[in-house]
């Protein structure tokens, strides 16, 4: 799916997950829900999208109530939105030769997805699973991955590539010492804390955010391995 017809979708998904009080001549009308469903059903019969991952139409539906509930849950969206970017445009579906390894980018998606939700950062919204979770994080990253090269010209996969770094230093003859990386990023995030760079939110603690960098630390190196890239 191209990102203009991404993004249409998700807009349309949103307005009519927060908007369907309004009343409607259809019997779409009955609950946010089936409005949800009405707009999916409509939408691949227009061939505005299809569906995916080997869904079925039932399935397909129920996804696109399970994204309306995610747009409305804002902390997850705004995380889920910012770890898309990050992964599109630091962890591309390609080896380092340039052949494509698609199965390496979404199992990164899956497991940078899955440690934010494990870690806080991102609340599961309810009448969603995380597999949705993740389904939802591909579809913006397929989206983001054919940006003609602005995306990589805000370098939203900063943040991954400082991690990588901490890898890089880290590693001797291609073998990870875990421990120094592990604590060289402790000391980082403490000092970018104390510095004010890195802002803990309220309700999260240092821990965790640690914890979640870890995870993230382990999905780069499993990456590097399978796409063969000496760094990010």
């Amino acid at each position: 799916m191209s990102l203009r017809k991404m993004i249409l979708v998700v807009v349309c998904v949103a307005v009519l997950g927060s908007a369907a009080a309004r009343p409607a001549s259809a019997q779409c009308n009955s609950s946010p829900d089936q409005a949800v469903q009405c707009f999916v059903n409509n939408a691949v019969k227009s061939g505005l999208t299809s569906p995916r991952y080997g869904m079925t139409m039932s399935q397909f539906r129920a996804y696109g109530v399970s994204v309306s509930k995610i747009l409305q849950t804002d902390q997850t969206y705004l995380v889920l939105m910012g770890a898309s970017s990050a992964i599109a445009d630091a962890m591309p579906p390609t080896n380092a030769d340039g052949s494509s390894n698609v199965s390496a980018q979404q199992t990164a998606i899956t497991q940078i997805v899955n440690a934010a939700l494990a870690n806080g950062l991102a609340p599961l919204p309810a009448a969603t699973t995380q597999q949705d979770v993740d389904y939802f994080s591909m579809d913006i990253v397929d989206a983001m991955n054919t940006s003609g090269g602005y995306l990589q010209l805000l370098t939203p996969g900063t943040p991954l590539r400082l991690i990588d770094s901490y890898i890089v230093t880290g590693t001797t003859n291609g073998v990870a010492n875990w421990s120094t990386i592990n604590a060289s990023l402790s000391t980082a995030i403490d000092n970018m804390t104390k510095s004010g760079l890195i802002k803990i939110p309220v309700g999260l603690s240092t821990v965790q955010v640690k914890s979640f960098v870890n995870s993230i630390a382990q999905t780069i190196w499993s990456y590097r391995q399978s796409t063969q890239r000496a760094h990010l």
